[in-house]
């Protein structure tokens, strides 16, 4: 069985980290799949998704640690071409990657205690971002 959903986030832009969670856990729950994978995608090229334990000291320690593989404030090649100041961002989502599978196990998302699914907005300026959302697997009813 496959199941397709989707929703969509706003963001602040400037490595703002939302939990989506609760969004890809409905999915889950919509699709009737009782065992199999769920696959996150986020379609554009300044965010990315992963999992992080969503509390604020997680939250700035990535916010840090992009920040020192990819700074702003440097010469890019997608500025000069392109003049409009995010190439930092694509570089930092290209390091994260648009999607994240996770298992599906009793009719629902398998997690570790603090773990969240985020998705985490690079671009420049504030976004509507979409998030995809596809659901495979069987359903044992």
């Amino acid at each position: 069985m496959a199941f397709e959903d989707g929703f969509v986030v706003e963001t602040k832009g400037f490595t703002d980290v939302l939990d989506v969670t609760p969004q890809v856990e409905r999915a889950v729950s919509a699709s009737g799949v009782q065992s199999g994978i769920v696959l996150a995608f986020t379609p554009g090229s300044t965010a990315g998704l992963t999992t992080i334990e969503y509390e604020p000291g997680a939250v700035s320690d990535l916010k840090d640690a992009v920040a020192r593989i990819a700074p702003e404030g440097i010469a890019y090649a997608h500025d000069a071409r392109w003049g409009d100041g995010n190439g930092f961002s694509h570089v930092r989502a290209a390091l994260l990657g648009p999607s994240l599978s996770l298992p599906v196990r009793g009719g629902a998302l398998v997690t570790g205690t603090w773990q969240q699914v985020v998705l985490v907005d690079f671009d420049n300026r504030p976004r509507s971002r979409r998030v995809e959302v596809q659901v495979l697997g069987v359903n044992r009813d």
